[in-house]
């Protein structure tokens, strides 16, 4: 390298740095995002049996797009995105399972409930994968996805009495992420509506063993 060479080689070094700097935010800087959660539900159907057997909830299964504390938006049918400085307060797939046990809690129907890896000795494990959970941007306006199918497992032999899939889509009332989050809340209720009923019903009808 010339000696007229080696100073424009150092120049551009430094320009780069420099721009690569400029585009980086440091930690510790910036203004931090917002957290969101969501709530569980509290109405069901005046006629859920009650039932005499307990029940674990098993961590849910969910794609990597949404196994995140980052609140996922999808632009476009192919592209998977996020929402900038929002984000909810645990991984979606943990906020979701301690939203089905406040659920199935609120029905006041069941012996027990709680985690898989409580020291419940359940009757029957709910096994629970988390399809889709995210917003949709379309002409009319965004909305909100979330899509669960659940297997209901008899214990301790852990065969599978019934499975189950239900989905809701609520419209925002408006492009900012807080109409959006009150999207989600309203579409996972609905869905933990019909899970909590339909694990009532479905394992009353098939009483575990004594």
């Amino acid at each position: 390298m010339t000696r007229t060479a080696r100073p424009l080689a150092r120049r551009l070094f430094l320009g780069l740095a420099a721009g690569g700097l400029a585009g980086c935010q440091l930690p510790g800087t910036g203004e931090p995002p917002k957290l969101f959660t969501l709530t569980p539900k509290s109405t069901f159907a005046a006629d859920l049996p009650r039932a005499d057997w307990q029940l674990a909830i098993e961590a849910p299964v969910a794609p990597g797009g949404i196994d995140t504390t980052r609140i996922a938006v999808q632009r476009t049918p192919l592209t998977l995105d996020y929402f900038a400085r929002a984000q909810w307060t645990d991984t979606a797939p943990r906020m979701v399972q301690t939203l089905l046990l406040e659920s199935f809690e609120n029905t006041g129907k069941l012996v027990a409930v709680g985690r898989e890896s409580s020291s419940l000795r359940p009757d029957y494990l709910l096994k629970v994968d988390l399809r889709e959970f995210q917003a949709e941007f379309r002409a009319a306006g965004p909305v909100a996805r979330v899509r669960i199918s659940a297997r209901l497992v008899r214990l301790p032999e852990r065969s599978v009495v019934a499975s189950f899939s239900h989905e809701a889509v609520e419209p925002a009332s408006g492009r900012e992420i807080e109409q959006i989050v009150t999207a989600f809340d309203d579409a996972l209720g609905a869905v933990l509506r019909r899970v909590a009923e339909w694990t009532l019903r479905t394992g009353s009808a098939r009483p575990p063993r004594t």
